[in-house]
């Protein structure tokens, strides 16, 4: 779902461990990481999405992660001509990012749960490390999202 301007409604998730590690997947066939992430689709709830994308892209449920925070406004990032879908009308993403705490043991993490596989790696990594990981333009999102989630996740340090 896109909103007039060609923004696709999208959810982009950060979950952490407690080692305050974030969670990056690496794309199938691609040498490039990210969080998972995906659509909005047309009357679906921003948690509901966030939980149907968490499932389908590294396999955990609601009960494996509980919800820190999320971002309260939409952040949003322009993807490039050259990595545009030339028959779609999308030229970027307006996330809602959720803050996630995995309360599941590693092995709860499981890439090929869905039948359309994303990812074929996943690492934990330092929080402010995965900003650096990701493909240059998602960069500046990424280090926007990390800011808002800061004090949740170095509060006790």
């Amino acid at each position: 779902m896109n909103d007039e301007n060609g923004y696709r409604y999208n959810v982009a998730i950060v979950v952490l461990n407690n080692d305050n590690k974030v969670l990056i997947a690496k794309i199938v066939n691609k040498n490039k990481w990210q969080f998972p992430q995906g659509g909005i689709d047309k009357n679906e709830e921003v948690v509901d999405a966030m939980y149907r994308e968490l499932e389908e892209e590294i396999g955990l449920g609601k009960d494996d992660v509980s919800i820190i925070t999320k971002t309260t406004d939409w952040l949003y990032y322009d993807i490039p001509i050259k990595y545009r879908n030339q028959k779609s009308k999308v030229i970027g993403q307006k996330q809602i990012w959720f803050l996630l705490k995995l309360n599941a043991s590693d092995n709860k993490i499981n890439l090929t749960k869905h039948s359309e596989i994303e990812f074929d790696d996943w690492a934990w990594i330092d929080y402010w490390e995965s900003a650096e990981k990701v493909i240059d333009f998602k960069k500046d999102v990424y280090k926007k999202a990390l800011t808002i989630f800061q004090p949740w996740v170095f509060d006790n340090e």
